[in-house]
Parts: structure tokens; sequence; C-alpha cells
């Protein structure tokens, strides 16, 4: 067995500990209490926190006890840590494979600390995040910049770049969805994606003229809005569509919090709407997200269900995430190798 030279980083977003209100509580105040996160100055964003907090940790808790696995526990770490176990294995002992999360554990912090104790000085960073935003990629690379700049040996750092409509990408969710939606037969099939409020979009447009200023205004990706999220996600939409070779598709957005704008249009007003229209089958792949999670299997997989059967529609059917899937596998490892894992060893 050779020692690794080299470290893959896997990020997501962060996961309570246990589905009880005080950990939900730990997870999102530090969730919430990130600038990037929460756009308003900080004299806003603390009261807006402690209003958040005094209500929300105790109704997520409740939603996250409903898809808590007995013997792994949250659905997100567990997902992810068979995702890198697989990945691991895929890129042998030259490459120490490492998962952690933006928010709690398994922390940054913890994983970068373990590169260097390793002696690893060059990582790869694959954010878990296909799309763009702010919020999360953004607030994962700066967070990893900051921690890595710490050490004595400040590591040699590739970020894979959002993938959101690479042929591995496409490929990956194109070969978990398919035989869903065959077995499905769905009338209607919904590409929901998360959400993010309005301002993410405009703040991301470096003309200030062009996102969100005209209903076709993600209908191509040009320079304006290369780096908006909802841009990104249309994107996705219309690679997997044509991969799928689906004819009557929709896109649309969830998870909003607050009251402020957010992108629309909203997956659970479709939702309801498409069953007052007399849809009775309805099919949700969710793209924006690589492992299945509160968002996915509570939101879409119980919630939305329950209403969509409550309004005449007869039954939903939520397409599971990538996960560890083969396919998803293969392509962390394709577009890591892209970004530059392994080039530096093949030099030597």
């Amino acid at each position: 067995m050779s020692t690794p030279t080299e470290g893959l980083l896997l990020v997501n977003l962060g996961t309570p500990a246990a589905p009880e209100t005080g950990p939900v509580r730990r997870y999102l105040s530090e969730f919430l209490s990130d600038p990037r996160v929460l756009t308003v100055p900080s004299a806003v964003r603390y009261p807006l926190l402690a209003t958040i907090l005094l209500r929300r940790p105790g109704e997520s808790a409740k939603a996250y006890k409903k898809v808590w696995d007995a013997e792994r526990g949250s659905p997100l770490l567990h997902h992810g840590e068979d995702l890198a176990q697989a990945v691991q294995a895929k890129v042998g002992d030259d490459v120490r494979v490492e998962l952690a999360m933006r928010y709690q554990e398994p922390s940054l912090q913890d994983a970068l600390k373990r590169f260097n104790d390793a002696g690893i000085h060059s990582i790869t960073v694959f954010p878990l995040f296909p799309h763009y935003a702010s919020s999360s990629w953004g607030s994962a690379a700066q967070r990893i910049f900051e921690l890595a700049s710490a050490f004595n040996v400040v590591p040699a750092l590739r970020f894979v770049p959002p993938y959101y409509d690479h042929p591995a990408f496409i490929r990956a969710w194109a070969s978990v969805a398919r035989p869903h939606l065959e077995q499905a037969k769905a009338d209607k099939v919904l590409l929901s994606f998360h959400g993010l409020p309005e301002s993410h979009m405009t703040d991301s447009d470096p003309t200030g003229a062009h996102c969100l200023s005209r209903d076709d205004c993600c209908a191509t990706l040009v320079p304006a809005n290369r780096g908006c999220y909802r841009a990104q996600c249309y994107a996705t939409a219309r690679a997997l569509a044509k991969a799928l070779e689906l004819d009557d598709y929709e896109v649309c957005f969830q998870s909003r919090l607050g009251r402020t704008p957010w992108i629309k249009p909203y997956t659970d007003q479709r939702i309801d709407a498409l069953a007052d229209q007399g849809v009775k089958s309805l099919a949700v792949v969710l793209p924006a997200f690589v492992a299945d999670c509160l968002e996915t299997l509570e939101e879409i997989g119980i919630r939305a269900r329950e209403d969509f059967q409550a309004r005449g529609g007869e039954e939903l059917t939520m397409v599971p995430s990538l996960n560890s899937d083969p396919a998803w596998v293969d392509a962390v490892v394709e577009l890591s190798k892209l970004a530059g894992l392994g080039a530096f060893r093949a030099a030597e």
C-alpha cells in the first residue's frame, strides 16, 4: 500500500448531529450566521436570526425525525460517507479522500488538519454543489481558504468548478433518473432545484441589467449570467431533459425561507396547481441535490406527496438523488481529474 500524496476533499453543506431541537438550533445558528447566507447588515442579521431560532429548530427537528436513519443517522451524512468510500476505492491509495461539511461535523478544519498531519499539501476540493451560489459554493471556498492559510505549509488548492451542465454530471443524473421515470410513467415531470433569494441572482450579475430583468433572462448562458445560480439551474434542466428525452417538464424552486422574494416558480405552488388542474401522476427530479437529505426526502418525498394527494393527485414519485450510485462515483472521479487530481503526481 502506497502513502497518499494528494488529497481529495468532498464538501457538502452540513447537517445537525441529531434530530433534536438543541442540535438543530446549533446547526441553524452556525448556518444562518454566515453573512453569505443571510445577506443583510449584521445589525439586521442577528435580530432576524434570533427570531428564526425561536420556532424553526423545533419544527425542523420534527421533519428530521421523519427521515433520520435509526442506525446511520443523517441521510446527508451517511450518503456522503458512502460516496467518499466508493470514490476512495476508485482513486486508489495515492489519494486520500475526506468528507467534510461547511457547517457542523465532520468539520472542514479537522479534514484539512488530517491532510496536513499526513504531509499532504496538494488538495483537490470537490464541492458537492453542482451550481454556483455564494451561500454554498462561495461560502465553502472562502472558509477553506481561511482555514488552509493558517497552516505553516499552506496547501496547494484546486477547486472543481461548478459542473451543472458537464456531460459527466448529466450522464450520472440520467442514469439514476431514467429507470424511475420509466416506471412512474408520470403525466408531468418537475425538475425542482433549491431556491435562493432573488437578490442573490442580481448580485451575481456584473452588468446589473440582465438577471431577472426579463422573463427569458435564463434562456441561454451569456457573460452576464454565467455566475447566476438560476441560469445554471436552467442549463442543467435543458441538458438533463435532452438526455432523458423529456417532452413535458417544468423547472421550479423549493425550500424558500422568510418573506423576501425568492426565485420562481415555487415548487409547492406548482404541485398544488398541477393537482388542481387534474394531473394524477407527477414525478419530481431534484438535480441540485447530489445526496438525499431533508429537502428531498421530507419536503418532497413526504410533505409534497401528501399535499398532492390531498388535492386529488394519485401518485407523486420522488426520484432518488445520486447518493453513491456508481455513475456518480465515476463522474466525481472524472471531474476531479479534470480539475487537476493526479496531474502533479504524474509529473513526478
